[in-house]
């Protein structure tokens, strides 16, 4: 229980830093220009941190009782399959929305496509170099 919590609280601490690092570069703040009518002005970055952290929780209990179901024969690659996976549920089909509903450009939606593997893929990774159940 002890490293569930841990790895769950690395993750979720992960989650936030990625955030942060693809969500406020400026590359992204342009991109991200065109939903600027409907942008917060400020964040409230304690609740995003506890966003994050339950994200953690939540998917770190994900990732152990699909363990056993993921391919790959070791802990690395069935982090890699998770992280496929989830980006395909969280990110692309995010990505998909946002573009059948909002005149947005392709590049965004490239950026989001593009930062979502890559964050879902290193969130998998740690997963994988970390867990492995019991």
């Amino acid at each position: 229980m002890g490293k569930y919590v841990l790895v769950s609280l690395g993750c979720g601490i992960l989650f936030g830093i990625l955030d942060g690092v693809i969500n406020a570069n400026p590359f992204a703040q342009k991109l991200f220009a065109v939903f600027s009518p409907i942008l917060k002005k400020s964040v409230n970055a304690p609740a995003g941190l506890i966003i994050d952290l339950v994200y953690g929780f939540i998917m770190t209990a994900v990732f152990l009782l699909l363990f056993n179901g993921l391919p790959g024969s070791s802990g690395i690659l069935k982090g890699l399959s998770f992280g496929l996976l989830v980006w395909f549920f969280r990110v692309v089909m995010y990505a998909a929305s946002i573009w059948m509903m909002f005149e947005i450009p392709t590049s965004l939606v490239v950026y989001t496509l593009l930062t979502g593997l890559g964050e879902m893929l290193l969130l998998g990774l740690f997963y994988g170099l970390t867990l492995k159940p019991g």
